[in-house]
């Protein structure tokens, strides 16, 4: 992978903020000619600096308001319940991000769900049931204050 440069930084911070930006817009905004501006960035999606581009949707809009953060603790480890727990998680559509930490717990998931009535099938149906899984702690949040994907990145 090529060493990102200010321009291809120019780039990405211009592509977080509106990743619909035209090849000819964003060309403009960087100070390059389209051509070059069109290489650089089918560089950077062919190295895997862009990994995609995606539509964000108002949770609220699509019935999914309420977020929900878990800690679970699985009851051993080894890295056939590691993989069997991944395997699982990864067929929850409520579940929007699922990390591996270190710490008391195991893994920390990101959930949304319509409202708290879901909470329950949401934790006891569902998450409790993933191979391996023990012990949870709930966090059910009451105010989203931040919520990027954007990555800060310098001059």
């Amino acid at each position: 992978m090529k060493p990102l440069d200010r321009t291809d930084r120019k780039i990405l911070r211009l592509l977080q903020a509106n990743g619909r930006l035209t090849i000819t817009e964003l060309a403009e905004r960087v100070g390059l000619s389209t051509t070059p501006c069109s290489e650089r960035v089918k560089r950077l999606e062919r190295d895997g600096v862009i990994e995609g581009y995606y539509a964000r949707i108002n949770p609220r809009a699509v019935d999914c308001s309420q977020l929900v953060f878990v800690e679970l603790r699985l009851s051993a480890k080894s890295a056939d319940i590691f993989d069997a727990f991944r395997r699982e998680v990864m067929k929850l559509p409520n579940v929007v991000e699922c990390h591996l930490v270190s710490g008391a717990f195991d893994y920390l998931v990101k959930a949304r769900i319509p409202d708290m009535s879901q909470y329950r099938k949401l934790l006891g149906d569902i998450l409790l049931n993933l191979p391996g899984a023990a012990e949870s702690r709930s966090y059910v949040v009451m105010e989203e204050v931040k919520e990027t994907l954007a990555l800060p990145l310098a001059e």
